[in-house]
């Protein structure tokens, strides 16, 4: 089984991931961050950077992908191919931080990737609004994080939406993140994993 966690930067994707796989004995595949070269170049010159960045995550969450069919066993993965590919390049294109050319290349390749995976049984969005995420990327302290504008975040979150309006690959789960304090709040957490069983489990 295929479990995975979408969401904003900022939004409590690892921190549920981390909760989630502890609770179900799922097998946690996280996002490539700690050792992504590009990252703090990105943030501090993202017209440069962006179209590298976008490359590695798309290669890296393929990668993924591949790894999760192959082992045969539950998993639950921090963020998926999808946002990569419909929320963060084409919000770096529209910024004018990612050239026409480099987006035309960039989805070509992903329209080629998307035909030898499968979208997770599973795909739980985590619905935040700009404060909530503010304030946990702040909390976390990250310093390549600490350049990120507000109308970003914003950008993003709209992009977000638009795309989980639309999504029909497979069973879907909204989580808000500004009314559910699962880092924190056990009950919180509870919560959550009782709407996974439903889904899972058809348990209504």
């Amino acid at each position: 089984m295929h479990i995975a966690i979408a969401g904003n930067i900022g939004s409590g994707k690892t921190t549920l991931t981390e909760l989630l796989s502890k609770h179900y004995k799922w097998e946690a595949h996280f996002e490539d961050v700690d050792d992504n070269p590009y990252l703090n170049d990105f943030y501090r010159e993202m017209q440069r950077w962006s179209f590298n960045l976008q490359i590695y995550f798309l290669n890296s969450r393929f990668n993924q992908i591949l790894d999760i069919r192959n082992e045969k066993k539950s998993v639950i993965q921090d963020r998926t191919i999808y946002e990569d590919a419909y929320i963060f390049a084409p919000n770096l294109h529209a910024m004018g931080l990612m050239t026409t050319r480099d987006f035309e290349n960039y989805f070509s390749l992903f329209n080629l990737m998307d035909k030898f995976i499968q979208a997770p049984d599973l795909l739980i969005y985590l619905r935040a609004s700009v404060p909530t995420l503010v304030h946990q990327i702040q909390s976390r302290g990250r310093e390549y994080e600490e350049a990120i504008r507000l109308d970003y975040l914003k950008r993003l979150n709209e992009r977000y939406e638009a795309w989980i309006s639309t999504y029909d690959k497979g069973k879907l789960l909204i989580i808000n993140v500004d009314d559910n304090n699962f880092r924190d709040n056990q009950e919180d957490l509870g919560k959550i994993m009782n709407k996974i069983d439903a889904e899972l489990h058809g348990l209504f």
